[in-house]
């Protein structure tokens, strides 16, 4: 068996409303927004589905940067934009459901930010 062949696509953050909206006029089902830090910036992946063929937006942005939220065409992804912002301190502008911080406790704020913990055999924690 062979796996379809996915595509990604990097885009602009000004972009991304646009690149979303193409999405969605041409019937693609959102699948998941997943988040990743990548040295001092964040690469925020858009998954998309038509007919079991992926399609993958995505955007790399700094700490600061503010990306708009595509909750208006999309109306589940609140639930990836306010992960984002809880576990990595993204700035979502639009949310149509903003949690303000609250959706995960943490004992560290926005944690997935933090640099990484290397513990050596022997530390004490």
């Amino acid at each position: 068996m062979t796996l379809p062949q996915q595509t990604t696509t990097s885009t602009d953050v000004g972009k991304l409303i646009g690149s979303v909206e193409r999405f969605r006029n041409e019937g693609y089902r959102l699948v998941q927004i997943g988040c990743t830090k990548v040295g001092d910036l964040y690469e925020i992946n858009y998954c998309f589905d038509k007919d079991y063929h992926f399609e993958n937006l995505r955007i790399t942005i700094t700490g600061d940067t503010e990306v708009p939220s595509i909750s208006g065409m999309y109306w589940n992804s609140f639930i990836y934009e306010n992960e984002m912002h809880d576990l990595f301190g993204i700035q979502v502008r639009g949310m149509n459901i903003d949690f303000k911080g609250t959706l995960f406790r943490t004992a560290v704020k926005y944690p997935f930010s933090q640099p990484p913990v290397t513990v050596t055999k022997g530390d004490k924690p």
